[in-house]
């Protein structure tokens, strides 16, 4: 019998993105390794559960799902997140960043201290500058400062992200653009007294992710099925997603899709449901895919 592993998701670690398995075990994704997996047959999608905790009845949930909870687990991972507003108490350093993924495309976000650039990583930020620094109610002050002042949000979806990262402008444009925004944050009235302002400081993931040359995107993975399979050559990692040259022509497999299935090695072919993109305002254009 094959043996059988369980994917816990893409994380980024200082030699670059790992894919992390059940049991503590990863594999490291450098350009030019083969990606082959395939789903076992027969199998089910089911919850990952939630704050390191299985999920008590292994409901199975939708394959288009990236965050592969179901609705009681999605509610108890919420109920502990910075990122969905439901942790004022939280006594750790905060920073309030820029991130850059294309242009006219900048967010404004806020990341624990210890963190350090991990969080720019996993969202696929091609070029970031920290803001500030401080405890969490003020970097969160900041944020919603900056987003009404600066019009940037706080979120960009990832077919947007996507649609430009085969057609990004040199560094000197990307580093431009966030330091422009960052000149006109720091004149701002209204910053709260206990956040630190940090100088302005340009960090490039361009070739972290691996983006130069990359072709276009011809498709995107929807979703893995039972008995399905994904094949191809990394190209680029950045944040989730993974850049693949397959049969179909260059494909984006988000990582978080492959989480609550039980995958086996060498799948062979990409078998799997694919949206095929005709041109970067078709990648754009899905907002709501996942």
């Amino acid at each position: 019998m094959a043996q059988v592993w369980r994917c816990s998701g893409l994380r980024w670690s200082a030699d670059g993105p790992v894919l992390v398995w059940g049991g503590g075990r990863s594999s490291a994704l450098p350009r030019g390794k083969r990606v082959d997996f395939g789903v076992v047959e027969d199998g089910v999608r089911t919850c990952v559960g939630a704050r390191r905790h299985m999920c008590p009845l292994s409901t199975a949930v939708p394959g288009r799902s990236t965050g592969a909870r179901c609705e009681e687990c999605a509610r108890l991972d919420r109920a502990h997140s910075v990122a969905a507003d439901t942790i004022a108490d939280d006594p750790r350093p905060y920073h309030v960043y820029l991130a850059w993924f294309g242009p006219g495309m900048v967010k404004v976000g806020i990341t624990a201290v210890e963190r350090g650039s991990a969080r720019l990583l996993e969202q696929g930020a091609v070029c970031f500058s920290w803001l500030g620094r401080g405890p969490l109610m003020a970097a969160r002050r900041a944020e919603e400062l900056l987003r009404a002042a600066l019009k940037v949000p706080d979120r960009i979806p990832y077919a947007d992200k996507r649609a430009v990262r085969a057609a990004l402008p040199d560094i000197g444009e990307r580093v431009g653009e966030v330091g422009e925004l960052h000149g006109r944050a720091s004149r701002l009235e209204g910053w709260p007294e206990s956040l630190e302002r940090v100088p302005f400081r340009g960090v490039d993931h361009f070739g972290v992710f691996g983006l130069e040359g990359l072709a276009p995107v011809e498709g995107v993975v929807r979703e893995l099925v039972a008995g399905g399979a994904v094949s191809g050559e990394l190209l680029a990692a950045a944040g989730p997603d993974l850049h693949l040259a397959t049969e179909r022509g260059v494909v984006v497999l988000d990582t978080r899709l492959m989480t609550g299935w039980e995958l086996t090695a060498g799948g062979g072919g990409l078998t799997v449901p694919v949206r095929e993109l005709r041109d970067a305002r078709d990648a754009a254009a899905q907002e709501g895919l996942f």
